[in-house]
């Protein structure tokens, strides 16, 4: 298909690296590091496809519930992934971000995080926002939160507050979701970027996460191009136009 549409953020729930382990006989940390390893092309094949923001959903709140062990050597694995990922997108002009909560997580992956976000800051070409020890539910009450603290210092009129205002105190000033990803057959979004995903097209392959390729991203933007997209029975192109 020739004038594919081309999404400005797209987000991908990333699903399906254990049971893909799996089924090859291999430990669910092999899985989780060969998602890793194809998070590291694939986003910059995206970019260079024209998408300017994508959003990872790489690990939840609700991620902390499984093993010591897996949970561990995916906080060890953020570190010495995103070392390798940092000199990598800086390279390619793109700027890394993250949302999500930082309490919970150990400090050296917090300091990694801010190490990434410093080198990459300046970076214009795109911007890739890991969600890590993320909800969307934790983000919405963590908004609502800071908007009472500054409406009640004085620094906002809460009765100006709109949905512009309240999205720039979301975990990252982001545009809306285009076109939401999540890999492995599941249909549903488990809480991923509740707010900003409202309106987005989604797209549900059965692909696991570390088997979705540069074709299959593809044969995500065939299926949205096909789509009709409508805020309240407006055409999205001609809203936007």
């Amino acid at each position: 298909m020739e004038n594919l549409k081309i999404p400005n953020h797209v987000g991908v729930i990333v699903d399906g690296n254990g049971r893909w382990a799996q089924e090859r006989g291999l430990s669910r940390s092999e899985g989780h590091k060969a998602g890793a390893e194809n998070v590291e092309n694939l986003f910059i094949y995206m970019i260079n496809r024209g998408v300017k923001f994508i959003s990872a959903y790489v690990f939840s709140t609700e991620n902390f519930k499984r093993s010591q062990d897996e949970v561990k050597y995916l906080m060890d694995m953020v570190i010495w992934k995103f070392k390798t990922l940092s000199k990598k997108y800086d390279k390619e002009n793109i700027r890394i971000i993250f949302s999500g909560r930082k309490d919970g997580l150990r400090s050296d992956v917090l300091k990694v995080m801010q190490d990434v976000t410093e080198k990459t800051k300046n970076n214009t070409r795109g911007t890739i926002n890991f969600c890590l020890n993320y909800g969307g539910h934790a983000e919405i009450i963590d908004a609502t939160k800071k908007i009472h603290e500054d409406a009640t210092k004085g620094l906002i009129n809460i009765d100006e507050l709109d949905e512009n205002m309240y999205a720039k105190y979301l975990y990252q000033d982001l545009p809306p979701i285009d076109l939401l990803i999540r890999t492995s057959g599941e249909m549903r979004i488990s809480n991923f970027m509740l707010w900003q995903a409202s309106y987005a097209e989604f797209y549900f392959p059965q692909t696991y996460f570390p088997d979705f390729k540069e074709e299959e991203f593809e044969q995500a933007l065939i299926e949205y191009t096909k789509r009709d997209r409508r805020f309240g029975g407006i055409n999205y192109e001609n809203k936007n136009n």
